[in-house]
């Protein structure tokens, strides 16, 4: 089952309530609460307000999207990663979405790669003790900037409760898009959802439909549960979550087709 949801980072500027009733109007199941906005790491008043607030609604906390980065001294990431955890338990999530550096793959050491590594290790070590998968950001300028580095950073952290996250990188057409997610597929958590197009020009959902068509057809075929959450929508506009989320369904439901 593929399950429509909503990244709450969409709608960062608005308050916790506002994004919860855009949701719920809408008809996803399920939120993903940002935490560089409405729930703040270790503010668990903020984690337990929103979770309230969305079971209230009758949709389901699916996550917490978390920007622990990994980066910094050792005390200080360690301490953000507590920070992290004690949100996400409060939230009641069964995910973490973590981001792995601040760098490119290129970029970046092998020094600092290692001593990446090693943190993330320890963050899933302390995660696994509360029952949290965590998953890593898909994206340009970190350790997952492509699928190789990501590939391998998986294998390097050697955790079980370590998956990644799935979007199409910026500037990346269909069809590369598509391998990447082919190649990340059995270790693939959730999926991020926006047509973005060349770079950061956000398109209705629609206009990428090739794209989305085949990535649910993908994910269809593979048959695991999986959360599609859109992240973004044109212009900011809560107005046009509506259709964002119409759209949603509609290629879930087109790609369940092509992968009969």
């Amino acid at each position: 089952m593929i399950r429509p949801g909503l990244c709450s980072v969409t709608f960062r500027e608005l308050p916790a309530e506002d994004v919860v009733r855009h949701a719920a109007a809408a008809g996803l199941e399920g939120i993903e609460w940002a935490g560089d906005a409405h729930v703040p790491p270790g503010d668990l008043d903020a984690a337990t307000h929103a979770r309230t607030l969305t079971e209230d609604a009758g949709l389901v906390v699916t996550s917490y999207g978390s920007y622990l980065s990994f980066v910094g001294t050792d005390s200080a990431v360690h301490a953000e990663g507590g920070a992290v955890i004690a949100a996400a338990r409060a939230l009641g999530v069964p995910r973490v979405r973590v981001w792995a550096t601040r760098t490119g793959s290129e970029e970046t050491s092998a020094e600092d790669r290692a001593r990446a590594v090693g943190r993330i290790q320890d963050f899933a070590d302390r995660a696994a003790e509360h029952g949290l998968e965590i998953g890593l950001e898909f994206h340009g300028r970190t350790l997952t900037d492509e699928i190789g580095s990501t590939l391998r950073l998986l294998d390097e952290v050697g955790r079980a409760n370590v998956t990644t996250y799935w979007q199409p990188h910026q500037d990346m057409p269909t069809q590369e898009a598509l391998d990447t997610l082919r190649a990340a597929l059995p270790r693939t958590s959730t999926i991020h959802v926006f047509s973005w197009w060349p770079r950061s020009e956000r398109l209705p959902l629609a206009e990428r439909s090739d794209l989305w068509e085949a990535a649910f057809a993908i994910l269809a075929a593979n048959g695991m549960d999986r959360d599609a959450l859109l992240e973004f929508v044109p212009d900011d506009d809560p107005a046009l979550l509506q259709r964002e989320a119409d759209a949603l369904r509609t290629l879930i439901t087109a790609g369940e087709e092509l992968a009969r």
